[in-house]
This record gives C-alpha cells, structure tokens and sequence, in this order.
C-alpha cells in the first residue's frame, strides 16, 4: 500500500510539473523525460485507474497553474501534448489524435492512443483508425506490443470498440516486426494473460508457422495447451464478446454466454508426433488435453492407442489417469465388441 502510494506521488508530481512548464510558455520536451520515466514503471493491467488520475491531476494542474499568472490577458501558448490524448473534451482528444506524430515515447502513451478506438465519442475513434497505424509504424515494437497484448486480451470488455477498430489492431500485428515481438512475447511471458492473448492473435496467420514452436517452449502451461490444442483440431477459437441467454425467463433468471469464432489453422503436424510430446509435457495441464485427444482418435491411432492409454493411466494428475482410464475402458469395449 505504501509502495502504491509513493508512485501515485511520483506520477502526480511529474504530472503537475508538465503542466505548469506548459502553463509558462516552456517548451513542452523540457519536463517529458521525467513524465516518461515514472510512466514506464506503471502497470498497463491497472491502466483505468492511472488514466484516471493522470486525466484528473492533469486538468487540476493546467487550471491552477493559468489562474496563478498575473498576466491574466497575456495567455500562454497553446501545445498539443500526449496527455490531450485523455482531455475531458472530446474535441481536444480528438486533435490530439491528428496532430501528434512520431513515435510515442514507452507503451504507456501508446497505449492511450489504442485506447482510443474505445473512446465515447465516435469522432475520436476515427480519429484513432487513422493515425494509430502511423503512431505503431514510428514506435518501438516492445512498446506497442506491450500494450496490444493487454488491449487484446481486454478488448471483449470495451463497449464501444467496433469491429473495425479491431481491424486496425489486427492490421498492426500482422506486421513483421511487430509478428515477431509478439510471438516472442507469447513464448517467454511467465506471467499475465497470455491464453487469452493466444487466441485473439488467433484471428489473424501470425502464429500459424510457429504454432509447433509455441507448443515446445511457452513457458505458461495454459499457453502450451492451446496451442497443442490448436494443432490437434487444425483450428484456433477465440472469444468474440457475451451475449445474454435465458435460462429462466419466468423468474428474470439468465447468463451471459461467451460467442466464440473460429479460423482454420493452416499447418499441418504428424498426430503422433504431437501426441508423444504432449503426453510427455511437465505440465498436467497439457498432458489433459493430449489424453482428451487420444479418446477422440482410439480409432484411428490402432496399437499404439493402448501404449498412450497405459502412460496416461499411470499419470500421477489424477484428470489426466481418469481420462486414461475411460480410454482403457473404451479399448476393452472395442475388442470385445470384435471377438465376439
């Protein structure tokens, strides 16, 4: 708590300083530095709250800083700063989208900017389909990869975010550059929400090729599972949104059912191959899904299903033996049903 404290101090401090050294006719790259050192340490999870208080303090500081001057008719020039990009008025946030260029400083401003194409007020957002791809092309792929890897994990809870706002983001990552720094990030990330991140990357090729690779080396088990599962089935499926539906509408009783879609996955992997290192992963997590695969396919795999069968069984995850176990039990069944 106290840690949070002294950077809240810090971010207000910078705040406060940026705008009375725009206040004062100052040039605005003097007290940048020091906005973009105490950004670079803020958590991009918890961006709702530091856009908040930024915005507030921000606005706090301008007014303040303009009523102190006694020169009351001598008004300062006026500078478009990265901070506009959170104006409580709609009008400056949207010419701050079309005046800015050049690379954003770290992935918190960027991040501000992708944002945008949330924004309540639809000239905004247009504003955003323009000059985002612009902003990505002159800023360092680790920053907007940083932020798009929290906007796409996220972007299902955004109301007003459009379908085509969404085609801009996913137009960004299919850049090279930005392909790469992605994969990258899905492969070493131990920590954040990288499943889901796996599979909006998903609506787009950028992890086709290297899907085998994600499998192998992720190091977040659930990211190791999708994939696996994504080669085994030839698809990849993300969420789309949540729609409602009734489960009993004479009492107002309901839920909130996730809307999944699907794109053909457009590799193929030897089944046995993956099945083998599946079923030998460290984690229980992925050998799950292998032995979910090996009941679907007993038919298919011939003498060799008893050998995966025998493995899973003596799993010490007790999921993974049980799905072994059924396995088993629908050999038996199989064999029976041939002898007699």
């Amino acid at each position: 708590m106290q840690q949070l404290q002294t950077i809240e101090d810090q971010v207000i401090s910078a705040v406060q300083d940026f705008a009375n050294s725009i206040s004062s006719g100052s040039k605005v790259v003097a007290d940048m530095p020091a906005l973009i050192d105490v950004t670079d340490n803020l958590p991009l999870s918890s961006f709702d709250y530091w856009e908040r208080l930024i915005r507030s303090e921000f606005s706090s500081a301008l007014r303040e800083s303009s009523a102190s001057k006694w020169k009351v008719w001598s008004k300062p020039k006026e500078f478009i700063t990265w901070l506009d990009l959170i104006s409580w008025d709609g009008y400056r946030r949207e010419k701050a989208l079309r005046a800015l260029s050049g690379a954003a400083p770290n992935a918190f401003f960027f991040s501000l900017a992708v944002r945008r194409l949330n924004d309540w007020v639809p000239q905004v957002r247009k504003a955003a389909r323009a000059k985002l791809p612009e902003i990505a092309g002159s800023t360092d792929p680790d920053y907007v990869v940083e932020a798009l890897s929290i906007a796409l994990s996220n972007w299902n809870s955004w109301g007003r975010i459009e379908e085509g706002d969404k085609e801009v983001i996913l137009q960004i990552i299919c850049k090279e550059r930005i392909a790469k720094s992605l994969r990258s990030k899905l492969i070493s990330s131990a920590s954040g929400p990288m499943p889901s991140f796996f599979s909006q990357l998903g609506r787009t090729p950028i992890l086709d090729e290297k899907m085998e690779e994600i499998a192998s080396f992720a190091i977040q088990p659930s990211v190791r599972a999708k994939a696996y599962r994504s080669l085994f089935e030839g698809r990849i499926v993300w969420m789309v949104g949540r729609k409602w539906e009734w489960t009993d509408i004479r009492y107002c009783e309901g839920r909130l059912k996730p809307v999944v879609a699907e794109r053909k996955l457009d590799v193929k992997a030897p089944m046995l191959e993956l099945l083998k290192k599946s079923s030998e992963d460290r984690s229980s997590i992925v050998r799950r899904v292998s032995a979910e695969i090996l009941i679907r396919e007993l038919d298919s795999l011939g003498s060799v299903a008893r050998t995966f069968t025998e493995r899973f069984i003596s799993d010490k995850s007790r999921p993974v033996s049980e799905r072994g176990e059924f396995a088993l039990k629908k050999l038996d069944e199989a064999e029976r049903a041939t002898t007699s």
